[in-house]
């Protein structure tokens, strides 16, 4: 079942609606058309009980104003491209250099910060569009995209993500969701359980733009190939950590058909499987949140409140051969599918 209702209106005075999905069961996932949100995902726990399990705003004023892109949309080009510079076929490409007047992050926040068009394609499924032109950002071709969110009776929320370009271009997207499974406002991450499919990282420079070495996991703090919880390493004396203040890096996932990362609290009893057909995923453990920003219920932000698993092509890609690229050429598409799966475990 899908509800309807108005949200708010932006500070520019578009109206933004949110779409509930609810689901036999009676768990629930709450979208947005600002950003292509994915507001709140609520499942219950090893007691049945239902909680929100997503960090966030409980008003439109607060994903304008105070997000660090709580469960956008992220696009065109999702983490990081260093200088704010990339060249296709000999052209270079100048883009909006929205982190530390540097590099660009995010795309420069355009998909996340816009409002989407949505449309109901099922009784439990949301399709949200958005075009972007040419130039946007900097970046090159005109790009229609669109985004289409499922949510099963399995607990399976599943994003589809598509994109169609008349210039050649670089699409890489995701969604920036920051998860807590012991329940949104509830404490920190750090004991949550982590599983990564994945045998190398991509470490990074100052300016967390990677270094173009793939390095092996095994011996560092960043070898989560068995579960451990977040929190064990994260202190670790380790200058890639030291640098981020916890992690926030690239994985480059294995290959195969099992899940790329599970999580799980012993606390809540919840887990959740990632899977995906990207090759990298970005953890984040909300290093730089630092409780000055009020979320949901008014309640501050505090450093480690949530963690964010974003399923991508590596970070800076167009600028190094090496990695995997995402280029899409003229008249062509962008196709990606991530599902998020709940489950408990007693």
């Amino acid at each position: 079942m899908i509800e309807k209702s108005f949200y708010g209106k932006t500070a520019g005075g578009e109206d933004v609606f949110l779409y509930r999905i609810t689901n036999h069961p009676g768990s629930c996932v709450d979208l947005l058309t600002y950003g292509a949100t994915v507001d709140r995902i609520c499942v219950p726990d090893k007691n049945g009980d239902l909680a929100d399990i997503l960090i966030g705003f409980d008003d439109i004023e607060g994903h304008e104003t105070r997000s660090n892109y709580q469960g956008q949309t992220v696009g065109r080009y999702a983490n990081r491209i260093e200088n704010g510079i990339f060249s296709i076929d000999g052209v270079e490409y100048k883009l909006t250099q929205n982190e530390k007047g540097k590099t660009c992050l995010h795309g420069g926040g355009e998909l996340s910060h816009s409002v989407w068009k949505a449309i109901i394609t099922d009784d439990n499924a949301v399709e949200m569009s958005y075009s972007s032109p040419d130039g946007a950002q900097g970046f090159p071709g005109n790009v229609d995209f669109r985004v289409i969110f499922t949510f099963s009776d399995r607990n399976e929320l599943k994003i589809d993500y598509s994109a169609k370009t008349d210039k050649k271009t670089v699409i890489n997207l995701t969604n920036h969701a920051y998860f807590n499974l012991d329940g949104e406002g509830s404490g920190d991450i750090l004991g949550t359980e982590l599983k990564i499919d994945a045998d190398r990282f991509t470490p990074t420079d100052a300016d967390s733009i990677p270094t173009g070495e793939l390095k092996d996991v095994a011996g560092t703090a960043f070898d989560f190939r068995e579960p451990k919880p977040i929190g064990r390493d994260i202190g670790a004396d380790d200058e890639q950590l030291k640098m981020c203040k916890g992690y926030d890096h690239n994985f480059c996932l294995n290959e195969g058909d099992g899940p790329a990362v599970t999580a799980y609290s012993p606390l809540s009893g919840r887990a959740m499987d990632v899977y995906t057909d990207l090759v990298g995923v970005q953890l984040y453990t909300g290093n730089f949140l630092d409780g000055s920003r009020a979320g949901k219920g008014g309640k501050p932000i505090e450093k480690h409140a949530g963690f964010c698993l974003e399923t991508q092509f590596y970070p800076n890609t167009p600028n190094t051969p090496s990695f995997p690229q995402c280029t899409v050429e003229a008249g062509g598409k962008f196709e990606s599918t991530t599902m998020f799966k709940f489950y408990i475990r007693k």
